[in-house]
C-alpha cells in the first residue's frame, strides 16, 4: 500500500480517482462499506481507489483539552487497511489550513488534484469544511463527479459508529464492539522494557503503553497476539498491578502461550477475545503465582 500525505500526490494516480473519505477510526464496517464502493467503482472504470483520511483525529484539533480516546493509532489503521486490499492511502494533516477551509474550498482542491476526479463515496451524514457546512448534497451540487453517500450499517436498528463502539468496549461488551468492527477488538503498539516482574515469578510478559486506547475494564483476558503473519494466544493483564506496583500507571501486560524470545521493539495487535476475571491484589507474590497459573489455564 502506497502512504502520500497531500493532495499533490494525487496527481501521479491513474484516474479516474475514486476517493472514501472519512476518519475511520476502528475501520469498523461501515467504514468498509465505504472502502468496498469506491474500489467497486474503481474497479468498473480501470482507475483508482483511494483511501483518504486526517491525522491527528480532528476531535483531538478541536477538543485539544479532551479529545476523545482512539479506537486505533496510525499505524494500526494502516495495517487494517491493508488488510481490507487497500492499494492508496492519503493521510491529510489535521491543522488549522485544513480546519479552516470552507467545504466548496476542499472540493476545489480535490477536482484540481485529481485527473480526473470520478467520484466520492462518504457517510450519508458527513459533514466537512469550515463550521460543518459541507455534506453529501453540497457534493452533488458540485457537480462533475461520481457521489455516493452510503446509509450506516446497523446492529439490531441501531446505527454502528466510533462512538458506539467505545463505549461498548469501555463497559466491557466486548461482543457488540467484535459484531461492529468484524473482528475481535484490538490495541496495537510497540513492545515496551518493563520491570520484568513477571519473568521472575515465571510468567514473562510483553508489555504495552495504554495511553490514549479506548480499553476495556481492568481484568485479566484471554488474548491473541498478532506478528506479522504469527498468531500467538495469550493472557493478558489489564491494570495497575496492585499486588506487586500499586500506584503505577495503567498497563497492558500479555503472556504469550508457548512463546519464546524477546518482544522489545516489536509491533504486536493484541485481540481481546474475552473477559477472565477482575484485578485484584493478592496476600502474597506466591498467591499471584498460583492464580496466573490458573488464567493461563483459562486462556488456553
Amino acid at each position: 500500500m502506497e502512504v502520500l500525505h497531500d493532495l499533490e500526490s494525487l496527481r501521479s494516480l491513474p484516474g479516474p480517482v475514486y476517493l472514501a473519505i472519512g476518519i475511520f477510526d476502528g475501520l469498523h464496517r461501515g467504514h468498509r462499506a465505504l472502502i468496498e464502493e469506491a474500489q467497486a467503482d474503481a474497479k468498473k472504470t480501470g482507475g483508482t481507489a483511494v483511501v483518504m483520511t486526517f491525522e491527528p483525529h480532528p476531535m483531538m484539533f478541536f477538543q485539544r483539552g479532551d479529545p476523545p480516546l482512539r479506537l486505533s493509532t496510525p499505524r494500526h489503521k494502516e495495517l487494517l487497511l491493508r488488510r481490507q486490499g487497500v492499494s492508496h492511502l492519503v493521510v491529510l494533516p489535521f491543522a488549522a489550513a485544513l480546519a479552516g477551509q470552507t467545504a466548496e474550498e476542499f472540493v476545489g482542491d480535490l477536482r484540481a488534484a485529481c485527473h480526473p476526479l470520478g467520484g466520492v463515496v462518504v457517510g450519508a451524514d458527513w459533514k466537512f469544511g469550515r463550521g460543518r457546512g459541507g455534506d453529501v448534497a453540497l457534493l452533488k451540487r458540485m457537480g462533475g463527479f461520481e457521489v455516493d453517500g452510503i446509509p450506516a450499517v446497523t446492529i439490531a436498528g441501531k446505527p454502528i459508529s466510533s462512538t458506539s463502539i467505545r463505549l461498548a468496549v469501555a463497559r466491557g461488551d466486548l461482543a457488540f464492539a467484535a459484531e461492529a468492527l468484524g473482528r475481535p477488538y484490538a490495541v496495537f503498539g510497540q513492545v515496551v522494557p518493563g520491570r520484568k516482574l513477571g519473568r521472575q515469578i515465571g510468567f514473562p510478559t510483553a508489555n504495552l503503553e495504554t495511553d490514549g486506547f479506548q480499553l476495556p475494564p481492568d481484568g485479566v483476558y484471554a488474548v491473541r497476539v498478532r506478528m506479522g503473519e504469527e498468531c500467538f494466544a495469550g493472557v493478558a493483564n489489564l491494570g495497575v498491578r496492585p499486588t506487586v506496583s500499586p500506584g503505577e500507571r495503567r498497563l497492558l501486560e500479555v503472556h504469550l502461550l508457548g512463546f519464546e524470545g524477546a518482544l522489545y521493539g516489536q509491533d504486536i495487535e493484541v485481540e481481546f477475545s474475552r473477559f477472565l476475571r477482575g484485578e485484584r491484589r493478592f496476600r502474597s507474590v506466591e498467591a499471584l503465582r498460583e492464580q496466573i497459573g490458573r488464567d493461563v489455564e483459562a486462556a488456553r
